[in-house]
């Protein structure tokens, strides 16, 4: 298909995708969707009077009004009242596990399936997704159109671009997570959606494939907004009881995936645009055609709320999109909202970009379990590490750099000790040892210290540790504080084990990234050289053209996100290292 081709065909979804929007229900009041290069498709500003016109819809426009009954469709037609309101979405159009559960073709089955405890909320929504998608007569089609095909996101990296990824905690966990995909594919999803699809006989003759999976399972991580949806809206007071549980039970989902495991990724987009969150609320994972469109950005011009009853809208239990700030903005600009406080690793890892000098950036730093069991003692340090309820990995922000030795930090030495002291307060029993020199400028948690200490204890060490937590109670039916625990062990062992293990950590850490992708300042000059020779997107490209493009953005991604790990990994060894250097001369 030519570059021509292409764009007539997605205008044509486009314009077929904004009037089954307007169909049911939906009012974008003072802005419209468009293309938007690379990014596929965004929100944007229109002057507010001419809303409906904006959507693309005709008085001739062929899709019913399915999903709505004809009152709240009546109701989309009233102006609101709130100013800066620029779209709104009823919520009866939102994919939610309530509503794949209410689907009068597949509802029943996934009903069942819910109920059995063969599905969580998430993977029930990741098949309908599917299911909807494979038939071809699906009332979802203008939505399912509009969608994309594939993903930067690193699970869509062919083994030329994982390579790029070689020596990062994100290269580490992509593998573990395609294995996982798979094999929930191969033992589950597989037999389910081909199940669905045989409801009717549009779809029963396709063939799923794990693409579709992977396609289902993108879209959610990357579109799925935490909706805070109103009591009355979940228990409109009419439901049987065992509707009532089936919907109370939504939201608690037990899917445990390498995802959420081993990046430090946040369940779905959007809490922090919300606003509409009260103790009248059940919160709810779900997308949320034509608000999904917004694009990130730090800095974003919108936030989502509910409104529960119409007062901001004019449109009961319905969701909408709000200008942040001012009631209007220039026509023609593009509205963002902000997907969260992410680093690279996550957007790379979820949505497939990174931000360039990303101050949310943040660096993963663990100690291997398999590590630790080989270590001397290795069952009671384990079980002390329990007790403690210490961490065995951590994340360090970008953030945390401008306090330490080597930042930016205005506050006095003197002010960071009165408030790191309580800390450290409790902590010698004896009165032997004193908080440590360097306390105020120490950027690392306590609770991975911690760990550290634990683990860095000599036999000698361990054997004082018990003494001293022996003295805590006489019952043999009490176990010692958290707290206490730590203290013992910060009496006995102080810091300079940990550091010192610390140090070892980031090292190996830089090795390995190094080994993997080659030097910080290598990446550097990759990026110089992508930057002057990357072109802005263009229009008259052939599809050939774009692949190669698109293989280029994930590079480029992937340059900018292990760079930044490097850059985090050097600062933050400067910081250990230093520490180190300071808890030596402390204990001399």
């Amino acid at each position: 298909m030519s570059s021509a081709d292409a764009a007539s065909s997605d205008d044509a979804k486009l314009q077929s995708f904004l009037q089954w929007l307007q169909a049911n229900g939906a009012d974008l009041r003072g802005c419209t969707i468009r293309a938007c290069g690379r990014k596929g498709f965004g929100v944007y500003s229109t002057a507010a009077e001419t809303g409906a016109a904006e959507t693309g819809a005709t008085d001739g426009n062929h899709y019913s009004s399915y999903f709505l009954p004809q009152s709240k469709v009546l109701a989309a037609d009233q102006t609101g009242c709130c100013a800066g309101v620029v779209m709104v979405v009823p919520l009866d159009l939102a994919v939610t596990p309530m509503r794949v559960l209410q689907d009068p073709l597949v509802g029943p089955r996934c009903r069942a399936l819910f109920e059995e405890g063969g599905v969580d909320d998430r993977l029930l929504v990741m098949l309908f997704l599917m299911a909807e998608r494979l038939r071809p007569s699906s009332l979802w089609k203008p939505y399912l159109d509009m969608l994309p095909g594939t993903f930067g996101s690193s699970v869509w990296f062919d083994d030329e671009e994982l390579a790029e990824l070689e020596g990062t905690t994100l290269h580490r966990a992509t593998i573990m997570q395609k294995r996982s995909l798979q094999t929930l594919f191969d033992n589950k999803v597989k037999g389910l959606v081909e199940e669905l699809l045989h409801v009717d006989d549009s779809g029963s003759s396709t063939e799923v494939q794990f693409e579709d999976f992977l396609w289902a399972n993108s879209i959610f991580w990357t579109r799925a907004l935490n909706i805070p949806l109103p009591h009355s809206y979940v228990f409109p007071g009419s439901l049987d009881e065992q509707q009532t549980t089936t919907a109370g039970s939504l939201g608690d989902s037990s899917l445990t995936t390498q995802q959420e495991n081993d990046t430090a990724v946040k369940n779905t987009r959007g809490d922090e645009n919300s606003e509409s969150c009260t103790t009248e609320s059940i919160w709810v994972e779900g997308l949320v055609p034509g608000i999904d469109f917004c694009n990130h950005n730090v800095k974003a011009l919108a936030t989502w709320e509910v409104d529960s009853v119409g007062n901001a809208t004019g449109i009961p239990a319905s969701m909408y999109l709000r200008l942040v700030g001012k009631s209007s903005v220039e026509t023609g600009t593009e509205i963002y909202i902000n997907y969260g406080n992410k680093g690279n690793e996550e957007l790379l890892y979820l949505y497939g970009f990174v931000v360039d000098n990303n101050p949310d950036d943040y660096l993963m730093v663990h100690y291997p379990i398999e590590a630790l069991r080989q270590v001397q003692s290795a069952d009671i340090k384990m079980k002390l590490i329990e007790m403690q309820k210490a961490e065995l990995r951590c994340l360090l922000p970008t953030s945390l750099l401008d306090s330490g030795f080597f930042g930016t930090s205005t506050s006095s030495g003197e002010d960071d000790n009165k408030k790191n002291a309580s800390h450290f307060s409790s902590y010698s029993w004896s009165g032997q040892r004193k908080v440590p020199s360097y306390l105020h400028k120490n950027v690392f948690p306590q609770e991975f210290l911690s760990t550290l200490r634990t683990i860095a204890m000599q036999e000698y060490e361990l054997e004082q540790v018990a003494s001293l937590l022996g003295e805590v109670g006489s019952s043999e039916d009490t176990e010692p504080s958290d707290a206490e625990v730590r203290s013992a062990i910060w009496e006995v062992c102080g810091d300079h084990g940990a550091l010192g293990l610390l140090v070892d950590l980031l090292r190996v850490k830089m090795a390995e990234l190094e080994e993997g992708t080659g030097t910080e300042a290598s990446d550097s000059q990759l990026l110089v050289k992508f930057d002057s020779s990357d072109p802005e997107d263009s229009l008259s490209a052939s599809v050939e053209d774009n692949y190669k493009t698109k293989s280029k953005a994930n590079s480029r991604s992937c340059i900018v996100y292990r760079r930044g790990q490097k850059q985090l990994t050097r600062l933050f060894l400067r910081e250990a290292e230093h520490l180190l250097e300071l808890s030596e001369d402390d204990q001399t």
